[in-house]
């Protein structure tokens, strides 16, 4: 049957779920919940399945849609439904859908899950525009999403088309093997053999990223059902999930303890191991306790919202970022525990979604313009990063003191923020972290950002459920900051700009390479094959670093 009749409208959604695109374990559950967004949204439908495996929802509407709008719709829901096949409406000429009691290729035929007395009802009294409203809303999200997409590739082809640059690629890079296996539950027969090997391969790289049993099982029923399908049923993977997220724990436990340290060369003394490691001490110094540097954060927040955020808006869109890298190096020394701060560039790019040549650059304007606060000790040497000792200078001693310490923790660039940015996320935190409840003019005050900006973070926010408005105030809502940043798709992005980093620092560690002897250990080699880092989920990440 056609989707789109002779004026290129639609009457009808037709959401087709296809097992060529995911397990049907995965297809299940996709038309589960899109059922229920559905439902939530007041808005009926009817559903069928084929032989295949597939299903087909069927949602009548009053109004006819713009082929644009219903397209729009439709990739919207693909987005957080790994099997949505959302071409049968990306084709205004010849765009079908196969209805119930149709014969299929396969062999038998489309049959009805909706029972036919209550198909018919749906079929005449269709659904009411207010139905589509409500679904808008309950996607923006993912048509922020789509949108920023679709920006993105238009500039990439406009940038290609004057620089003459053809037959580049439109996107970052492409998905990770076992995140797709894990996604989708398709896996390659040529790398893993069966189901299983394909489940132990996506489980032991949870396990070495630092994932525990809860986080894994939550994002079952998340972002990759595609790892539940391959369990075949609820009652196999709850008995054998724990057995073999052992086994997953015991392999990565086991490889990292045969991983050697690497060779120091005979006579040479270095206080650093690595680019992301502690500073070790050289005498004199004892390592402060958890409390002092707790205490010293907080005041250090007080000196930062009291005197520092002032002079940085001085500086116009660098002072945004220089505010946030700040945060950022606060929410580090927290994080870790210690005044001494030996962070790589590239991991500071990655932990606020910029790139490392600019987090290279404000550093030293920071370290200027902190007046005492951030103070760089040692230069970068191989594979160690630059050195920072952060203190209390005297001057603000007393200012620290006299302020009354903010609830809550500070951020650099929360995952959402990525997608939002700058000016957002300290709109977001004047919110969060006020006194009171604040005002719209109370928000530009304190945030530092100028009213239209203001105003425009506040209406997106609005648009995405994080804040709201009671009468002339705002308020943070409980929505959960990670989810939503997946729904924006800020977590392929990150995902991509690990990838980055990891290929150049093995450039950068092969170079080196050069200069000693031989050897090399298993900790120096880069396989261009394995997948990337994921970051475990948690409900309120302060700061993103990778391991």
């Amino acid at each position: 049957m056609s989707i789109h009749g002779p004026d290129g409208r639609v009457a009808t959604l037709c959401l087709d779920f296809d097992t060529s695109k995911a397990l049907k374990g995965v297809v299940d559950s996709d038309a589960a919940r899109v059922g229920q967004l559905l439902f939530a949204c007041g808005m009926r439908f009817v559903e069928d399945f084929s032989p295949s495996g597939g299903r087909h929802l069927y949602v009548p509407l009053q109004d006819r849609l713009d082929a644009a709008e219903a397209r729009e719709l439709v990739e919207a829901l693909a987005l957080m439904a790994t099997s949505l096949d959302p071409s049968p409406h990306q084709n205004i000429t010849d765009g079908c859908i196969r209805v119930p009691g149709s014969v299929h290729k396969s062999g038998g035929h489309q049959t009805l899950i909706t029972p036919l007395s209550e198909a018919y009802d749906v079929l005449r009294r269709r659904n009411p525009s207010r139905g589509l409203v409500e679904l808008r809303s309950a996607l923006a999200p993912e048509l922020a999403r789509k949108r920023a997409l679709k920006a993105r590739e238009a500039k990439i082809v406009a940038a290609h088309r004057v620089g003459g640059l053809p037959g580049l690629p439109l996107t970052g890079g492409s998905e990770s093997p076992l995140r797709r296996v894990a996604r989708t539950g398709l896996y390659d027969t040529a790398r893993h053999k069966s189901a299983s090997e394909a489940r132990m391969a996506v489980l032991n790289h949870f396990s070495a990223c630092g994932w525990s049993l809860q986080q894994v099982q939550g994002e079952l029923t998340g972002q990759f059902p595609g790892l539940a399908a391959l369990y075949g049923s609820a009652e196999r993977q709850g008995r054998l999930l724990p057995y073999e997220w052992a086994k997953a724990q015991a392999f990565t436990s086991t490889a990292a303890s045969t991983q050697k340290p690497l060779p120091r060369k005979r006579g040479e003394k270095s206080a650093l191991i690595n680019n992301t490691s502690r500073t070790l001490t050289t005498g004199g110094a004892e390592k402060p306790s958890s409390a002092g540097v707790h205490q010293l954060v907080n005041d250090l927040e007080n000196v930062l919202y009291g005197v520092l955020d002032h002079r940085l808006q001085a500086r116009g869109r660098e002072g945004l970022s220089l505010r946030l890298l700040i945060r950022g190096l606060l929410g580090y020394m927290r994080a870790k525990e210690t005044d001494i701060l030996d962070v790589g560039c590239r991991t500071l790019a990655a932990a606020m979604g910029k790139h490392h040549v600019t987090i290279a650059r404000l550093l030293p304007i920071l370290s200027a313009a902190s007046d005492g606060i951030l103070t760089k000790i040692a230069d970068a040497r191989q594979k160690a990063a630059d050195v920072y000792l952060i203190q209390l200078p005297d001057q603000y001693q007393q200012l620290a003191r006299e302020l009354t310490w903010r609830k809550g923790k500070i951020h650099a660039i929360r995952p959402v923020f990525r997608a939002l940015g700058d000016p957002a996320a300290l709109v977001y935190e004047a919110i969060e972290r006020g006194r009171h409840s604040p005002t719209t003019a109370e928000i530009v005050r304190a945030s530092g950002v100028s009213r239209n900006a203001c105003s425009a973070a506040l209406a997106e926010m609005e648009t995405l459920g994080m804040i709201q408005r009671h009468g002339r105030h705002w308020k943070v809502t409980a929505l959960n900051l990670t989810n939503l940043a997946a729904r924006l798709g800020v977590l392929d992005d990150y995902q991509a700009h690990i990838g980055r980093n990891r290929r150049e620092r093995a450039a950068w560690h092969a170079y080196l390479d050069r200069f000693r002897d031989g050897h090399v250990n298993e900790i120096d080699l880069y396989d261009a094959e394995r997948d990337e880092y994921w970051l475990p989920p948690d409900a309120e990440p302060a700061i993103w670093f990778a391991a």
